[in-house]
């Protein structure tokens, strides 16, 4: 495939990687960069790509590959992050930092479905206000009010245990 004949199918290719990679859960920062490396590698393969009956199924299998990998990387960073921090603090700060995971665990649990649902989807899986409004067929400005809302909630059980 020549250089124009590359460029012409590009956008679209760009396009369906981003697509993949959203549906796949990666957010929109990750799902671009993502989409960039399947750029960047189909276009140091355009001399075989003639030879692929679908280049769209290509682009669909590389993006999910590399979506993957990034989720694989992002789970062993958190993991020697926590390795890290548990070689840190002394067995105290160990069953502080415990007590104080379980009772933010109760505490989520007490918020309304809706907001607990909202939270995790925002600040576990990355998602877009976009994408959860989408998801849940409500409307972005009514995520951010109940975002909002949760994280006030929260914000106010943490000063009422803190006594600030």
């Amino acid at each position: 495939m020549d250089k124009s004949a590359f460029e012409r199918q590009a956008r679209t290719w760009y396009q369906k990687s981003l697509s993949v990679g959203h549906g796949c859960g990666a957010g929109n920062e990750e799902a671009e960069d993502i989409a960039q490396d399947v750029m960047l590698r189909l276009w140091q393969m355009r001399n075989e790509l003639d030879s692929y009956q679908s280049v769209e199924a290509l682009v669909t299998l590389m993006t999910r590959h590399l979506v993957r990998n990034h989720q694989r990387r992002r789970s062993m960073e958190l993991l020697i992050a926590e390795k890290v921090t548990m070689l840190t603090n002394s067995p105290q700060e160990l069953l502080e930092t415990k007590e104080d995971e379980e009772w933010l665990t109760r505490k989520l649990e007490q918020l309304p479905t809706t907001q607990r649902t909202l939270l995790y989807m925002r600040q576990v899986e990355r998602h877009s206000h976009e994408k959860i409004a989408r998801l849940l067929g409500i409307e972005i400005s009514s995520v951010s009010t109940l975002l909002a809302r949760a994280r006030r909630t929260l914000l106010e059980e943490i000063k009422r245990r803190n006594k600030i």
